[in-house]
Formats: C-alpha cells, sequence, structure tokens
C-alpha cells in the first residue's frame, strides 16, 4: 500500500471513547433526571428496541435520511411510551447527544496521529451528527486535513455513498487511501465496497465476522499505525 496518501479515521469507538459503560453511565443520568422508577437495563433495551429501525434502514439509499438528533428523539418517545413513562424525548436526546460530544479521546490518539500524520494527510469521516462530532474534535484540537459526518453527507456507512462523498470532495481516488475504523460492517465492509484499504482496530479482541470482509488490516492500538503502510 505505498501508494497511501490519505489515512481516514472513523471517530466515536476509534479515536475517541465510546463503550456500553459510557451509554449506561449516560442513560442513568437521563433517568435520574426525568425521575423515572425503572432500571438503566429496562430503558436501555427498551431505547435499543425503539431504535431498531432506524439502524436497519439508516444506511438504505432509498430511504430518507434522518439525523440521529431526530432518531434518538423519536426512539427515547416511543421507549417511554412503552414502558408507560411520561417524560420529555426531546430533553433525553439533548442530553444523549451533548454526552456524545463530551467523550474523551482514547490515551493514545493524539500521539498516533501525530505519528501518522507526519506521513500522511490526516481525515475523519464518521457516523454522526456535526453537534456532537464537531465538539470533540474541536477539544481534540488536531489539525485534521478535513472532516465529514453522516449528516453532511446525508448518507450512513455502510454506504459507499457516504465514503465517495468524502473522496470527491478531497478530489482523492480510492486507491490513494485507507479507512481506520472500530466495526467491521460499518466501517470494514462500508470503506471496502468503496475501494479503500481497510484497517480493522479491534481493541478487544473481537473474532471477527466471517460472513463480513475482512480488513487489510487489523490493529489492537492506533499506535500500530505509525509504520502499517510502508510495505
Amino acid at each position: 500500500m505505498s501508494n497511501i496518501t490519505t489515512v481516514v479515521f472513523d471517530a466515536f469507538g476509534t479515536l475517541f471513547q465510546d463503550s456500553p459503560d459510557h451509554w449506561n453511565t449516560a442513560m442513568g443520568n437521563i433517568i435520574e433526571q426525568q425521575g423515572f422508577d425503572v432500571s438503566v437495563e429496562t430503558l436501555n433495551e427498551a431505547w435499543l428496541e425503539a431504535c431498531g429501525g432506524f439502524r436497519e434502514t439508516r444506511s438504505d439509499s432509498d430511504h430518507p435520511f434522518q439525523s440521529y438528533t431526530a432518531a434518538w428523539r423519536d426512539a427515547f418517545g416511543e421507549a417511554f411510551r412503552s414502558l408507560g413513562l411520561e417524560g420529555d424525548a426531546a430533553a433525553a436526546a439533548e442530553y444523549w447527544i451533548n454526552d456524545m460530544g463530551h467523550r474523551d479521546p482514547y490515551p493514545e490518539t493524539r500521539e498516533a496521529l501525530e505519528l501518522v500524520s507526519s506521513k500522511y494527510r490526516v481525515v475523519v469521516l464518521s457516523n454522526a451528527d456535526d453537534c456532537f462530532l464537531d465538539p470533540v474534535l474541536e477539544r481534540l484540537d488536531f489539525p485534521f486535513a478535513a472532516s465529514l459526518s453522516s449528516e453532511g453527507a446525508q448518507s450512513y456507512k455502510p454506504n459507499p455513498r457516504l465514503f465517495h462523498a468524502l473522496l470527491d470532495r478531497l478530489h482523492l481516488k480510492p486507491e490513494e487511501t485507507v479507512y481506520v475504523g472500530d466495526r467491521q460492517y460499518e466501517d470494514v465492509m462500508g470503506a471496502g465496497l468503496a475501494g479503500m484499504g481497510t484497517v480493522w482496530i479491534n481493541r478487544t479482541g473481537t473474532d471477527p465476522d466471517p460472513s463480513l470482509p475482512a480488513p487489510d488490516f487489523c490493529i489492537s492500538s492506533l499506535m500500530e499505525l505509525g509504520s502499517l503502510f510502508d510495505d
């Protein structure tokens, strides 16, 4: 992959921390703020079920685009109704978005980005709304060459349309780029469908899904990117 000029990063789960613990803490805070008598597990399960339709159709080009902000607000409303809770779905979604916008980078993120940017142009492409992607990028204060959200492109991974939107914007050929992400379905498959090289950052040692495309490279830390494309 000696022709690589640009390394494109996913944001959440790749550069910025995003785990079930983060989500459970946020859900617990929503329960407290809304004064609900319900467990985190119960509300989380109802909310995830309510998000199911959005997750299944969001990358479908034939389906009208819906932002995370709108989808999460609708899902909280549906979850509250299913549990017989009288709550403010818009306020819950606003809290969730604000929480996403305050996620910390992984400990190695800045050092790894500085290492990679000494050789390649560094870009961010994320399934995200601008209202929570922009704040984490601003706080990281790293000179990315460009960033693009799913909201900005009106398309979600793994649809290659999102990746092509970035490539077109930067006048890049797919073979000049490699995409780094933490999800085999959205990131590895999506970038691969667009013709980009792929790196799966698998911090937890999850077994790969044999039904999905394998990545070109698999790493457990961003620091491994330093010499990955030299050969």
